[in-house]
């Protein structure tokens, strides 16, 4: 065949991959949206973020701070998440190899007997290796080589799908800090939980020993005849009450104790704390910043930013599989019927194979990879926007939440020391018969159920500054 044949042939073949190549059509893509106020509602615009503080420098507790150190190193959840990040990076590997050349070593061997009324079979027996002797029956056949396979990869088709599962990669660090952030929360949650326990334990004890006290006052006036049976049974009962509250409280700290222990990575046992320490817990001071500190600072923010740009590059990669692709083939070894002949210079031998393919016809598959590939695109944008929105309402929930409990906090101290100061009085009264016994029982039940509410919303008030340290993106820096 003459050149002129071959570029002929050759101009023909690209003409007929042309056609072949289907242009997809072209979809708009949805544009993600950053935009955020430009501060929270009913908050100024601070340039200080709470965030941004490490939380060995938020969570001043020893205690706390030794049982956050062991989460991270311990709890099982994280290592699984670290695995995934490693198989994520396992992946971007295997995505590089796709797009570079493959080489390797070639060894065979092979007997071939045919039949000697066949075309080959007549030749091999008219064939001599050399003067007087005949080609050998049956006919083995040894190899031994290189070869090398290559994809060029014209349109960016394996390259866009690497840095896609680049970004991937980048996604699942993300989604480790953040369950971070949420596992420092969780242990600082409850942690403050079980101190609160603790001060409700102390309350009922306290509260056992007054209306001991207050029974001890109704038997000397039953002895005395100025109060009846009744009122004395209405005391032990009310007592009784109280201490039976004791064991529930208990269940709930071995519970919480545990809860922590799981957390941290370890078998139950008791949590290292210091019991009297609720009453002087402050909560830090917050500064929530700007909104847009919440695009650098929220893990699963830039989760969704990663996940939304590994989904364009999808795109271009679906697209690039409606146009020909290169492939090239080559090879170089030694092929002889005697591995003898393999040292022999006649027994090398060599190729180089080019090959254009192109989708013809059926492209639906292609089609569909292309649309679908469009649609999660759509999809991680309203993710994306989603998330962003959701960041920004759950602080501005805790920033609010923040304030009316500290507001609430003061008015509950404030009834506290009312009843507090009622007991006594009650008492008083009820020595001297201007108070019935029954005021004397509700006073106190009153100072106790409000005692319970002003350590509840003492510790909802702990937790709020944990969460807005969480909803700020604080924690997983914690380097």
């Amino acid at each position: 065949m003459n050149k002129n044949k071959l570029y002929h042939y050759t101009g023909f073949a690209l003409f007929l991959l042309s056609l072949a190549a289907c242009k997809p059509l072209e979809i708009k893509q949805r544009t993600e949206n950053k935009n955020v106020p430009e501060k929270y509602s009913n908050a100024e615009s601070d340039t200080l973020n709470t965030g941004k503080i490490k939380w060995k420098n938020y969570f001043k507790d020893p205690n706390l701070q030794g049982l956050i150190s062991q989460a991270l190193a311990n709890n099982q959840e994280l290592h699984i998440m670290l695995q995934e990040i490693q198989i994520a990076q396992n992946e971007v590997s295997a995505k590089k190899g796709e797009y570079l050349p493959s080489v390797g070593v070639k060894v065979g061997a092979g007997v071939d007997k045919v039949s000697r009324y066949t075309n080959i079979g007549a030749m091999e027996k008219n064939t001599e290796i050399e003067p007087g002797r005949e080609m050998p029956e049956p006919l083995f056949d040894f190899e031994v080589g290189v070869q090398a396979q290559w994809e060029t990869d014209i349109w960016g088709k394996l390259h866009n799908a690497t840095k896609a599962q680049l970004q991937r990669y980048f996604a699942s660090v993300e989604g480790k800090n953040f369950m971070v952030t949420h596992l420092i929360a969780e242990i600082a949650d409850s942690y403050y939980e079980l101190l609160a326990l603790d001060n409700e334990l102390l309350v009922i004890n306290e509260n056992v020993k007054i209306q001991n006290n207050a029974l001890a006052v109704v038997n000397d006036l039953k002895k005395n005849a100025r109060s009846n049976k009744l009122a004395v049974k209405r005391f032990e009962a009310q007592i009784l009450k109280t201490q039976g509250m004791q064991y529930d409280i208990k269940q709930q700290i071995t519970e919480t104790e545990n809860r922590i222990n799981y957390l941290v990575g370890r078998f139950p046992q008791p949590v290292q704390r210091d019991q009297q320490s609720f009453d002087k817990l402050v909560p830090q001071t917050v500064y929530a910043g700007i909104p847009a500190d919440l695009l650098e600072n929220r893990p699963d923010i830039k989760q969704a930013e990663y996940e939304l740009a590994a989904s364009k590059l999808d795109i271009k990669s679906a697209k690039a599989r409606f146009y020909p692709s290169l492939d090239i083939a080559a090879g170089v070894g030694f092929q002889a019927f005697d591995p003898t002949y393999l040292i022999k210079p006649e027994s090398f031998l060599s190729s180089l194979v080019g090959e254009l393919t192109a989708p013809l016809i059926n492209k639906r598959a292609i089609k569909a990879a292309y649309y679908s590939a469009n649609a999660r695109q759509v999809q991680a944008v309203y993710h994306y926007e989603q998330t962003i929105l959701a960041a920004y309402i759950e602080v501005a929930n805790q920033l609010s939440k923040i304030k009316n409990l500290e507001n609430g906090l003061q008015i509950k101290t404030k009834e506290v020391d009312a009843l507090n100061e009622s007991i006594g009085i009650s008492n008083d009264l009820f020595k001297y018969a201007r108070a019935d016994y029954m005021e004397v029982l509700l006073t106190q039940r009153d100072a106790l159920e409000s005692k319970f509410e002003l350590v509840e919303k003492k510790v909802n008030q702990l937790k709020a500054s944990v969460a807005i340290y969480r909803s700020l993106g604080g924690g997983w820096d914690h380097q």
